[in-house]
């Protein structure tokens, strides 16, 4: 039953990752940073989200972290806070802009990360 998972999620158009890859915390910045583009985050909980889940580790991601670092020594300055907030929303615009394919091996543990709206 398990060795038909990768032909069904195919078959669904599903992206698979394997667990605790670099390509599925890529995924989950790039779902992130599209919540935060959509209006569900603010640009400082993503920064926040982002560091604590990766630290400056990923490259990914590593921009945004460093602008964390930066949200955390404004003082309150709306005008700082503000350019802050537009270096956060072109981060989080590249991220989401990244393309969504994996190039890493999906013999091992499995976990589905949807590809978009199914028809």
């Amino acid at each position: 039953m398990y060795d038909l998972l990768p032909v069904a999620l195919d078959e669904l158009d599903l992206i698979v990752h394997t667990v605790a890859s670099e390509a599925l915390h890529e995924a989950a910045a790039r779902v992130l940073a599209r919540r935060m583009l959509a209006g569900e985050l603010a640009p400082w909980e993503l920064t926040f989200r982002i560091h604590q889940l990766h630290g400056h580790e990923l490259p990914l991601t590593k921009r945004l972290a460093e602008l964390d670092a930066e949200y955390a020594i404004l003082e309150d300055d709306d005008r700082a806070v503000a350019q802050v907030n537009a270096k956060v929303m072109n981060e989080a615009r590249r991220l989401a802009g990244r393309p969504h394919t994996s190039t890493e091996p999906t013999d091992t543990e499995l976990i589905p990360i949807s590809s978009g709206p199914q028809a």
